[in-house]
């Protein structure tokens, strides 16, 4: 077993792409007194963004019920999103493969990326009417 240095994993906590990652990372640290604790809880911190990029998407595709070619588009564009996290995230975390550390270090990139793709996909919720650089119409 592999045995990763804190200064890693202090540098994956401190590098997360949001403040969403942040806030796991305060709430895992101080929650958690082993590695199979922390490796819970980022787990669910992903699940959570998870759960929120989910409920985002829905939206956007309640929005394109009427748009069903720009409804297909959105089905490509976050299959290919997801095929893209999960190889960065495979990628970007294998120094830890082979370590306790590694469903955390796994956690931590799913969720920082997945909180970006929420950001995104908010944006697009945002919309203005009229904004013909935005394929989702305002509410």
């Amino acid at each position: 077993m592999r045995v990763l240095p804190v200064v890693l994993v202090t540098v994956v906590l401190a590098a997360g792409p949001s403040g969403r990652s942040v806030n796991a990372a305060e709430t895992c640290d101080k929650s958690s007194s082993s590695q199979a604790d922390l490796n819970e809880c980022y787990g669910k911190a992903y699940k959570k963004a998870d759960s929120e990029l989910n409920a985002i998407y829905k939206q956007i595709n309640e929005r394109l019920k009427d748009r069903p070619a720009t409804a297909k588009l959105l089905v490509a564009a976050q299959k290919a999103w997801i095929a893209f996290r999960d190889a960065e995230c495979n990628f970007s975390t294998s120094a830890s493969a082979e370590g306790s550390i590694y469903p955390m270090t796994q956690a931590i990139c799913l969720e920082g990326l997945t909180t970006r793709r929420i950001d995104e996909l908010k944006n697009y919720l945002g919309c203005e009417e009229g904004d013909l650089s935005c394929p989702v119409p305002a509410q």
